[in-house]
């Protein structure tokens, strides 16, 4: 150990010297417990590419000759049923028809949905993936919601009805047996 001068002298000897441990940025006084710090955890990857539009042959089909419906399926998973799909896919079309560029409201949806995924912002920004391929978009999302276990055609309340029913058995009628007398 190296020793360090300190700014008190002695009388007995003006250059003493007093050893001092070297700091190490770790705590030593133990009345402060160790924290465990965890990284957060990372964005995972889309569960299919996003020009893998034909692994889902009739979501593509649907997408390409109306894509107001697979938004509006997808709006209502990520909205959680608070919107309806044929509400959220009539405001689409509305504004489809009025400024020619949906992806003006589907890159919101998007967005929400990686957040709440933790999603990858692949290959590109949101805004400009739905502006460039609108419709590999949709079908990445829907693909994606339908991979994570959403019977997309039932809706969000459809869904969790299904969900909270796959656990229970439903009772039977009581049978009756042909010899019984009341």
């Amino acid at each position: 150990m190296t020793k360090y001068p300190t700014n008190q002298s002695t009388s007995a000897n003006p250059h003493h010297f007093v050893q001092e441990a070297p700091v190490t940025g770790v705590p030593i006084n133990p009345q402060y417990p160790q924290q465990n710090y965890t990284q957060p955890p990372r964005n995972v990857p889309w569960s299919t590419g996003l020009c893998d539009c034909c692994s889902d042959l009739p979501n593509c089909c649907l997408t390409c000759w109306c894509p107001c419906i697979t938004f509006g399926r997808i709006a209502e998973i990520v909205d959680h049923g608070s919107t309806s799909c044929g509400v959220s896919g009539a405001l689409y079309a509305l504004i489809g028809i009025l400024t020619g560029c949906p992806c003006i409201y589907s890159c919101v949806y998007r967005s929400r949905m990686r957040s709440e995924y933790m999603l990858e912002d692949r290959p590109c920004n949101d805004c400009c993936l739905h502006f460039c391929c609108e419709a590999c978009a949709l079908c990445q999302e829907y693909r994606e919601l339908k991979n994570r276990g959403f019977d997309m055609s039932l809706g969000w309340h459809g869904n969790m009805a299904r969900q909270q029913n796959q656990g229970l058995q439903m009772p039977s009628a009581p049978v009756m047996e042909s010899g019984m007398k009341r």
